[in-house]
């Protein structure tokens, strides 16, 4: 008796069928591990590369009482200023911004999009866009000029809702602010 040999479509099938269980299973660990945490680029202390703020620099750099625990991306609309805080509560990194002329509520949100460049509402090319709220129909995101410029003053009665900081500043916002992570807004 001739051994059966089994058509290849099946064969293809249990494989595919395998692969998709192993991306899955190995998609859920990564989801459930450890988030990166970002560097400063420049190993000199200052106050935009400040690990943790001491007691002699001013209250602006320190965490703000009241924005939550946890891994978050800190915004204070007052002090123009995003902290990138760890788990642990530590402000990993803290830098100045230009905010557009349309400011989030204060409050949690979560980032829930993101892109890598586009023309931003003011018509300068941009990159590194983190997306969190919206606010009367305008987007509120952060993101970096292409070529590192400070954004231009808006037309009059232009809306924009692009929170613009340094390049090396949104290179560790995007590596800091995955999909899902928390934004806190606070006056």
């Amino acid at each position: 008796m001739a051994a059966r040999r089994l058509p290849s479509w099946i064969w293809i099938t249990g494989l595919t069928a395998g692969a998709v269980t192993a991306v899955g299973a190995l998609a859920v660990q990564a989801a459930e591990g450890p988030r990166p945490v970002a560097a400063p680029d420049d190993p000199k202390p200052s106050a935009s590369a400040s690990a943790s703020p001491g007691p002699s620099e001013p209250a602006s750099v320190r965490v703000p009482d009241g924005s939550g625990s946890g891994r978050r991306i800190v915004y204070a609309l007052a002090d123009r200023r995003v902290w990138l805080v760890d788990a642990s509560d530590a402000a990993r990194r803290t830098f100045t911004v230009w905010p557009g002329t349309v400011d989030p509520d204060p409050g949690t949100y979560t980032v829930g999009d993101r892109a890598e460049s586009t023309t931003g509402s003011d018509g300068v090319e941009i990159e590194n866009i983190v997306y969190f709220a919206a606010r009367s129909g305008v987007n509120v995101a952060f993101s970096s000029a292409l070529d590192g410029s400070s954004p231009p003053p808006p037309a009059a009665g232009l809306r924009t809702g692009g929170i613009r900081m340094k390049s090396a500043d949104s290179d560790a916002l995007w590596a800091f602010g995955t999909t899902g992570t928390t934004v806190t807004v606070v006056e």
